[in-house]
C-alpha cells in the first residue's frame, strides 16, 4: 500500500516490532483460552448436532492479508443449504456485505451463538495457524473483495481478526462505508494498546449484544 511503502526506516522498524509483539499476544491468548473453554466448545458442538442434521463446523473461503484466500471456520449456525437459499433475501445493511436481522436460515441454536458471538470461536484456529489475528478487519468474501472501491482494498494490507474496529463501533449496526472507513483507520494506525484496547471493548459489546444477527 502507497502509505506504507513511504514509512520511514524507524517507522518500518516500529511497525515490524508491532507485527511480532502482536503475533506473541495471539498466541498466547489462544492457547490460554483454549484451555479454559475446551469444555464449552463440546457443548455448542453437542447443541448443534442434536438441533440439526449437518457438520458442527462451517468454513467458508475468506480473504486474508494481502488478498490471500483461506479457509475461515466457524461454528455452523445456519441450516445446511444456508448460501443456496440466499438469492431472494433481503438485508438490513446497505453495502456489499449482506446482513439481515430475522434470516430465516439461521437455526435456533444458532441464534443464540450469534448472539453471544460464540459462532466465532472457531477462529481461533486460524489465528493459530497465522491466518488470522485476534484484532483486524474482518476477512471478507471473494465476491465482496472483488467489488470492493480503492479505498476498501486498503482493508487487505492487515492480517484480518476476530474481532476489530468496526465490531466494537456497531458491529452490523454499521454501514459498509463506515466499516470501511474504521478499517482502514486501524491499518493506518497500528499499536498495541490500540488492540488490547478493542479486546476489552469487545467483552462489553458481546456481553450486550449490540449490532449481533
Amino acid at each position: 500500500m502507497a502509505f506504507l511503502a513511504l514509512s520511514s526506516p524507524q517507522t518500518c522498524r516500529r511497525i515490524a516490532a508491532y507485527h511480532r509483539a502482536k503475533r506473541l499476544l495471539d498466541v498466547t491468548c489462544v492457547l490460554i483460552g483454549l484451555l479454559a473453554i475446551w469444555p464449552l466448545l463440546l457443548l455448542v458442538a453437542l447443541a448443534i448436532r442434536i438441533e440439526s442434521r449437518g457438520p458442527v463446523f462451517f468454513v467458508q473461503t475468506r480473504v486474508g492479508k494481502d488478498g490471500r484466500t483461506f479457509g475461515m471456520v466457524k461454528f455452523r449456525s445456519m441450516v445446511v443449504d444456508a448460501e443456496a437459499r440466499l438469492a431472494g433475501l433481503a438485508g438490513d445493511r446497505s453495502g456489499l456485505c449482506f446482513k439481515a436481522k430475522d434470516d430465516p436460515r439461521i437455526t435456533r441454536v444458532g441464534r443464540l451463538l450469534r448472539r453471544s458471538s460464540m459462532d466465532e470461536l472457531p477462529q481461533l484456529w486460524n489465528v493459530l495457524r497465522g491466518e488470522m489475528s485476534l484484532v483486524g478487519p474482518r476477512p471478507a468474501l471473494p465476491a465482496e473483495v472483488a467489488e470492493y472501491p480503492p479505498m476498501a482494498r486498503q482493508r487487505l494490507a492487515a492480517l484480518p481478526g476476530i474481532t476489530g474496529l468496526w465490531q466494537v463501533s456497531g458491529r452490523a449496526d454499521v454501514s459498509f462505508d463506515d466499516m470501511i472507513a474504521l478499517d482502514v483507520d486501524y491499518v493506518r494506525n497500528p499499536g498495541l494498546l490500540r488492540d488490547l484496547s478493542i479486546l476489552a471493548r469487545t467483552l462489553r459489546v458481546v456481553l450486550s449484544g449490540r449490532g449481533a444477527y
